[in-house]
C-alpha cells in the first residue's frame, strides 16, 4: 500500500467520525469526510453492494479524486470502508477519475477507472492526459495491476480525443467476453461511447463507437452505462454543455438516456427516443446495478456542477447520492420508483382524504419533518385550479416549493427561499402529463434533500436543501379548489 493511500486512509480514519450521524443524511450515501461526487463501481460483490465514489477526503471542495468506498446490505444503511484507490502512481498522479466493477471468475472484484497525468503543453496550457487502469481486489483492498494503463492514446480511433477519454462501465458479455463502455470526445463529432473488448479483461482491442453525440446533446459525453430493459436497450450517460430542447435538458450539464434496439449481426444501436433522466436541480453521472433478484437499480450524485463549489470551507463534508430508484420502461419512457427497501422504513402513517383546500394554505395534522415519505393525490373541485404547491423544509424563514400548474402543464421544485446564501441554480421544470388537473405525487424527504416523484415515475425531480434542520414544517396551498389524498410517513433509519 501506497504511503498516498495510506495517509488518506489515516485522515478519513481521524476526520470521519467527528461528523456526527444526525449532520449528514440519514439514508443517502454521502461522504466519510470532504468532498463527494460521481458513484463508481456501483456493483454486489461478497454478498453486500458497494460503491465507490469520487473522492477528496482533504477538503469538501473538488481536488485530486481518490476513490471513496461504502458497503450496504439494503443500499439505504451505508457503512464506510477505507479508501480504495489514491493518486500514487505516474499514470494517475493528478486523479483517479471515474469507473466501475465487476466480479471475475476467480473471485476477485476488479476495479476498471480513469488515471489522470497533468501534460504542459507548448503554449503553456495544462491539460489532462486520460488513460484506463485495472485495480484487484477483495472487497477491501485493491492492488493496482503492474501492466496499467491497459488502454491508452493509441488505442482511440482517429480524431479520438487524449484529454477526454473515460469513465469505463466493464461489463460482461454472454460469450464471456469483456466489454468496456468509454466516453470519448472526437473532433466533429462531440461525445461519443466507444466500445473494447477483451478475452482476459487485461488486454482491450477497439470495436467501433456505441453511439455518437453529432453536437445533439451537448459536447462531451461522460459516464457511460448500459444495459437491457424490458425489450430495450438503454444508455445513460451525462453530457456537458447541453441546451435546452423544450422542458428537457435544462441543467446545462445534464444526464440523459437513449432508449434504442442493437441489432444481432453488427451491434449496431440504433436509437428510438431520448429523455432527461432527472428533471431537478441536482443529478449527474447515474450508475446501474442489477440485483440479486433482477432489479435494475440506479443511483447518481446528487449535486450540480454549477452550484456544487459555493459552500463555505468549514463544511466538513460536500455532496450526497441520489435514493436507489428501480428502473422500467414503459410506453417508452424510463420510469423510476423508489427502491422498495424504503417501505420498511416507514413509520406512524397518517391518512388525510378528500381534504378540500381552496384559495389558502394548510397544515395538516401529523403531516411535518425532514425525514418524511408522502404519497399525494390531487384533483380539481369545479374549474380546474390555477396553481397548487407543497411547502417543505419549512418555518418562518425558510421553504422549498413543489407547485403544479395544470394550465401549463407544468410541474415546478423551488428552493430559492431554502436559506441559500449563493445566487445560484434555485428552480426547475418538468412538463408532465395530468387529467385536468388530476395528478399523482410522491416526495422523499431526507434532511438535505427533497426527490418528486411524478405518476408512477415517469419524471423525477431532485433537489439538495442546505436549509437549517429546525424547519420542520410541511403545507398545503392552492389557488382555486383542490382535493387532496394525503399518506404520510415519518422515515427511521
Amino acid at each position: 500500500m501506497s504511503q498516498i493511500l495510506q495517509d488518506a486512509r489515516a485522515f478519513e480514519a481521524l476526520h470521519g467520525p467527528t461528523i456526527l450521524p444526525e449532520q449528514r443524511p440519514a439514508f443517502h450515501l454521502s461522504p466519510y469526510i470532504g468532498w463527494m461526487n460521481d458513484p463508481n463501481g456501483f456493483s454486489f460483490y461478497g454478498g453486500q453492494y458497494h460503491m465507490f465514489y469520487q473522492y477528496h477526503p482533504y477538503d469538501s471542495h473538488w481536488g485530486p479524486m481518490h476513490w471513496g468506498h461504502a458497503v450496504s446490505r439494503d443500499l439505504l444503511h451505508w457503512e464506510f470502508l477505507p479508501c480504495a484507490l489514491a493518486p500514487d502512481m505516474p499514470y494517475d498522479k493528478d486523479g483517479c477519475f471515474s469507473g466501475s466493477a465487476i466480479t471475475l471468475p476467480d473471485g476477485r472484484q476488479m476495479l476498471m477507472y480513469t488515471g489522470v497525468r497533468h501534460e504542459t503543453d507548448s503554449s503553456g496550457q495544462t491539460r489532462e492526459v486520460q488513460t484506463q487502469n485495472l485495480a484487484f481486489g477483495d472487497g477491501m483492498n485493491y492492488e493496482k495491476y503492474s501492466g496499467n494503463p491497459v488502454l491508452t492514446e493509441a488505442d482511440l480511433p482517429a480524431g479520438g480525443s487524449r484529454y477526454d477519454f473515460r469513465d469505463p462501465k466493464i461489463l460482461q458479455a454472454s460469450d464471456g467476453t469483456y466489454l468496456a463502455l468509454i466516453a470519448n470526445d472526437q473532433k466533429g463529432v462531440g461525445g461519443q461511447i466507444l466500445v473494447y473488448r477483451s478475452r482476459d479483461a487485461l488486454h482491450w482491442s477497439l470495436v467501433g463507437p456505441l453511439a455518437s453525440n453529432h453536437n445533439r446533446l451537448g459536447l462531451m459525453w461522460e459516464c457511460p452505462d448500459f444495459f437491457r430493459l424490458d425489450g430495450y436497450d438503454v444508455l445513460l450517460a451525462s453530457a456537458q454543455d447541453m441546451l435546452p430542447k423544450d422542458f428537457e435538458y435544462h441543467n446545462g450539464n445534464g444526464s440523459f438516456y437513449l432508449l434504442g434496439h442493437c441489432g444481432e449481426s453488427d451491434g449496431s444501436y440504433t436509437v428510438e427516443s431520448d429523455h432527461a433522466a432527472d428533471y431537478g436541480i441536482d443529478f449527474y453521472a447515474p450508475q446501474t446495478v442489477l440485483t440479486p433478484d433482477g432489479r435494475r437499480v440506479m443511483i447518481g450524485w446528487m449535486q450540480n456542477w454549477d452550484t456544487c463549489n459555493l459552500h463555505t470551507r468549514w463544511v466538513p463534508w460536500f455532496g450526497q447520492m441520489s435514493l436507489p430508484r428501480e428502473l422500467s420502461v414503459r410506453n417508452g419512457v424510463l420510469c423510476q420508483r423508489p427502491i422498495r427497501e424504503l417501505e420498511l422504513m416507514r413509520k406512524d402513517e397518517v391518512r388525510h382524504t378528500h381534504v378540500l383546500i381552496r384559495d389558502e394554505e394548510r397544515q395538516l395534522p401529523g403531516v411535518s419533518g425532514r425525514m418524511a415519505d408522502l404519497e399525494l393525490e390531487i384533483e380539481s373541485v369545479g374549474p380546474v385550479f390555477s396553481r397548487f404547491a407543497i411547502r417543505f423544509a419549512k418555518n418562518d424563514l425558510y421553504q422549498t416549493t413543489v407547485s403544479f400548474r395544470p394550465h401549463e402543464s407544468v410541474l415546478k421544485i423551488d428552493r430559492k427561499f431554502s436559506g441559500s446564501r449563493r445566487a445560484i441554480i434555485h428552480q426547475r421544470r418538468a412538463k408532465v402529463r395530468h387529467d385536468q388537473g388530476r395528478l399523482k405525487l410522491r416526495l422523499i424527504l431526507d434532511r438535505f434533500s427533497a426527490e418528486v416523484f411524478v405518476g408512477d415515475g415517469e419524471q423525477v425531480l431532485s433537489a439538495t436543501v442546505s436549509t437549517d434542520l429546525s424547519a420542520q414544517d410541511i403545507s398545503f396551498f392552492a389557488d382555486g379548489a383542490v382535493r387532496l389524498n394525503v399518506v404520510s410517513y415519518r422515515l427511521e433509519a
